[in-house]
């Protein structure tokens, strides 16, 4: 089951060169109750790449996004993600189950939060 979700954040940084992760403004992390090495997947809104990496805790406040190590092949600055994460629940822990859900502004900050993906009226 889907998680937690980080909808729509903007890469700050693409660092080649460092080891390979990606580096999430702590303010985001807590609010989609991610943890600091919790495997991700993240979904390229530009480019269509999708690829899994792990979170690791960037400054909080900082609205730092920065995909590394081989995945910054696949993230340039300014591209728009979405990140999530996924878990196993039990039949108990379902029936309470919901989302994180955190939509971020241009600028990486917290726009709202939700626990359910509207449906899309049909056309």
């Amino acid at each position: 089951m889907l998680k937690s979700k980080l909808h729509r954040v903007t890469t700050t940084h693409a660092e080649l060169h460092y080891e390979g992760s990606c580096a999430i403004d702590e303010d985001l992390l807590d609010a989609a109750n991610i943890r600091e090495y919790e495997q991700i997947d993240i979904w390229n809104v530009n480019n269509g790449e999708r690829f899994t990496t792990y979170a690791l805790r960037a400054e909080r406040g900082s609205g730092v996004i920065s995909v590394n190590g081989s995945a910054a092949r696949r993230a340039a600055p300014g591209d728009i993600l979405i990140i999530a994460t996924f878990a196993v629940y039990n039949e108990i822990e379902l029936a309470k189950y919901a989302p994180d859900l955190i939509y971020a502004d241009s600028q990486n900050r917290i726009a709202r939060r939700s626990h359910a993906i509207p449906t899309q009226a049909a056309a």
